[in-house]
């Protein structure tokens, strides 16, 4: 069973208004990348969101997702996978995490990603694209306990490192893999995407 974790918690400092709810694609930046994980089938998906936040939860309200409060939302983004390890499922094996600010990724792409981690026999498959590491990752739930509890500073980046022999670098044909949006010109670049 494959769980999808949406960080989603953060405030949009950068962008200046709340990034995730933009208008995009007929929907909002948050619904494409939710879409985009439902289509492909994903069994179960967290969105991890800040606990006033009824707008995001409104602007999903439609979709089968399970919100997951993260009571310390100015914390990074490892705070927010935290709180959606710790809600999965126990029949959950793998984990995918997809930060809610990445509404290029399709669902053909999530689709390949866990087909080429079934294939393997790596524990982590992290996409790339011109040589850069991006998301979704996607790890075995074997870690979670050790992400519960170690790699404050550093994120995920430190299971990588911790785990590098169990890492599949996965070349994406999708420069999505590498591409969120901080700023308004990355929003004018997904809108003009899409």
């Amino acid at each position: 069973m494959i769980a999808a974790i949406v960080p989603a918690a953060g405030h949009s400092r950068r962008m200046g208004t709340p990034k995730l709810l933009l208008p995009l694609a007929g929907t909002t930046v948050i619904g494409c990348v939710v879409d985009a994980l439902l289509d492909a089938a994903v069994d179960q998906v967290l969105v991890v969101v800040r606990p006033d936040d009824s707008q995001l939860r409104a602007a999903l309200a439609e979709r089968r997702v399970e919100f997951v409060p993260n009571p310390d939302p100015a914390a990074d983004m490892l705070s927010s996978v935290r709180c959606g390890l710790a809600a999965l499922s126990a029949e959950c094996d793998t984990a995918l995490v997809a930060p809610g600010d990445q509404p290029g990724l399709s669902a053909a792409l999530v689709r390949d990603l866990i087909a080429a981690y079934r294939a393997s026999d790596r524990s982590i498959l992290v996409p790339t694209f011109a040589g850069r590491r991006g998301h979704p990752l996607l790890f075995s739930t074997r870690y979670r306990d050790e992400i519960l509890s170690q790699f404050d500073g550093v994120g995920l980046r430190g299971l990588l490192l911790a785990h590098s022999g169990e890492v599949l670098d996965w070349p994406a044909s999708d420069r999505a893999v590498i591409e969120d949006l901080d700023d308004p010109e990355d929003y004018r670049r997904a809108v003009r995407a899409h």
